[in-house]
């Protein structure tokens, strides 16, 4: 293990950090409570998440400010600047949609989200003081001020690309489930009584079925947001509700309803053959 692995490890470990995390966390988790908030910041209707997207604008600005004013001289000291603006603006949308994902985190998750957002916080206050420097003249500062926003920036980005490709943080949990392409028993029609659910498995993918109306509908039992027992949840109104974070889906189609959630829940064709309930997946 190098010595940058295992300073992340120490962070992931660091449960004083808890102390600081939960009540943060419950604050925006009540904040981005309503639907239309929760499903605008989680990209539920983009169809996966919108904070991984928002990270492209503010690095992006802020890299080409920043090699603006390394070589640019001083004709692009203006464009600099308003590279340098704009990364501040698009910051704020960024940060919003990195902070309702991270009300969802537990344990390691939590913590290292925590040092990501410090350190992201960190750069933004660093190039808001360096266009206050540059808009009163102190450009030579302002540069300085900006290239080391730039530097803990990096900082931030790593932690954020360990959260995303190490810890897997909002990845579709569900990617990897295929389900039978044949048709295949699972359950006695007769044990799944009007308006009941149960959970069963078929090519080592667990499903819920549940009964409406005289219909056997079949999602993906794991919730593809983070994980979570759908059938440990509600049914109401033909949609199921995860039990850990609220993610809403319908079991016609598996559609999200309501974030966390981004991705849809894989469904499955279903029919009572016999006295046995069948299930395959959907082309």
């Amino acid at each position: 293990m190098n010595a940058l692995s295992g300073l992340i490890r120490r962070l992931e470990r660091a449960e004083t950090l808890d102390r600081l995390a939960r009540p943060l966390t419950a604050a925006i988790g009540r904040a981005v409570r309503p639907r239309a908030v929760r499903n605008l910041l989680s990209g539920t209707d983009l169809g996966h998440p919108l904070h991984p997207m928002l990270t492209d604008l503010p690095i992006g600005a802020w890299g080409m400010s920043a090699l603006l004013d390394a070589v640019g001289g001083r004709s692009a000291e203006r464009s600099a600047d308003l590279l340098m603006a704009a990364g501040v603006l698009a910051a704020v949308p960024t940060a919003a949609a990195g902070l309702n994902d991270w009300s969802d985190t537990y344990g390691a998750d939590t913590r290292v989200g925590l040092a990501h957002a410090t350190i992201n916080t960190a750069a933004l206050g660093l190039y808001v003081a360096s266009l206050s420097l540059r808009a009163h003249g102190k450009r030579t500062r302002g540069k300085v001020i900006g290239l080391a926003g730039f530097a803990v920036l990096l900082a931030g980005s790593y932690l954020g690309g360990h959260l995303s490709f190490a810890r897997g943080v909002n990845v579709n949990r569900t990617a990897w489930q295929q389900g039978p392409r044949d048709w295949t028993p699972v359950l006695p029609d007769a044990d799944l009584p009007e308006g009941e659910h149960r959970v069963v498995a078929a090519a080592g993918v667990p499903m819920l079925l549940h009964r409406t109306a005289g219909t056997v509908r079949a999602l993906a039992n794991t919730c593809s947001h983070m994980g979570g027992p759908l059938d440990e949840g509600t049914i109401a109104e033909d949609r199921v509700t995860c039990p850990w974070h609220g993610s809403t889906f319908r079991l016609a189609d598996g559609a999200v309803v309501r974030g966390p959630a981004s991705s849809p829940q894989p469904r499955y064709e279903t029919r009572v053959s016999g006295d046995r309930i069948e299930v395959r997946a959907v082309d």
